[in-house]
């Protein structure tokens, strides 16, 4: 069924329906389940939550090999945090799980704003979603710890994001200039190892003692997320109005200390 001024010609993914806002009402999280294709090929169901009270979204998958990825965008607070949830390795002598959180600044042309990602819904919750466009590889080198106790006052997402990486919070100098620049505390970072000390250090996957320092290196991919609004055009309308969005996927490699190598065994790149 087509709403009416909405063009028979676009595809049915998924839609904004301001019609529907009302009926979400006010104060709970909106929900949006949907079926993703991964960069290696295989399908998981990826959740996007979005809160517009609290100007936030939240995007969750489950990797094939079980590892738990998630994105928090605070858009009040120009706040982006990745979360990976690692199975550890139970033979080498790893807990059950290992978290990390890497946390930058959020430009805000980076994924739709969080009331338009209230409203999404989808025509067919069967259908595998591919991403239209496919963003280069972003690159961050992670020089600063944040300070658990004191993440609160940087976004209060990250006390719940983040709860279990209390050890393994990292951010950037150039966030922390910024962040500082906007009256964060400066009590939130805490220093790593300068760069130019960290440069003498080895990549992990070179060291084989695992009591010795190294910089780890970890890679994630957000598969599927909206990342523009599309407009439409109508002869009943004088200007433009939101129809629909535009998908994307984006990798990221980071790069952060560890004091041992026993912190980062995927790392296995020379």
């Amino acid at each position: 069924m087509r709403l009416p001024g909405v063009p028979p010609a676009l595809p049915a993914l998924l839609l904004l329906l301001p019609l529907l806002a009302p009926l979400l009402g006010t104060g709970a999280p909106a929900e949006l389940r949907v079926r993703v294709r991964l960069p290696d090929g295989q399908v998981t169901e990826e959740s996007l939550q979005a809160d517009s009270d609290a100007d936030s979204i939240s995007l969750e998958l489950r990797k094939p090999d079980g590892t738990l990825v998630s994105f928090t965008a605070d858009f009040k607070k120009d706040v982006k945090i990745f979360r990976a949830l690692i199975l550890g390795e139970l033979e080498k002598g790893q807990s059950q799980f290992q978290a990390l959180c890497f946390v930058t600044q959020l430009q805000h042309n980076e994924i739709i704003p969080s009331e338009a990602m209230a409203k999404l819904r989808q025509k067919n919750p069967r259908a595998v979603r591919q991403a239209e466009e496919v963003r280069g590889l972003e690159h961050l080198h992670m020089d600063v710890a944040v300070n658990f106790s004191q993440g609160a006052l940087l976004s209060p997402h990250l006390h719940n994001v983040c709860a279990e990486a209390v050890d393994a919070i990292f951010t950037r100098q150039e966030d922390v200039r910024f962040w500082l620049e906007q009256g964060v505390d400066s009590s939130v970072f805490e220093a790593l190892p300068k760069a130019s000390e960290q440069a003498e250090l080895p990549r992990c996957g070179q060291v084989g003692d695992r009591g010795k320092p190294c910089v780890c290196r970890y890679g994630l991919s957000l598969a599927w997320y909206p990342c523009m609004l599309k407009y439409c055009h109508s002869r009943d309308r004088p200007t433009p109005y939101k129809c629909g969005i535009r998908s994307c996927q984006k990798s990221y490699s980071f790069d952060f200390y560890v004091p041992q190598r026993q912190l980062c065994l995927w790392d296995e790149d020379p």
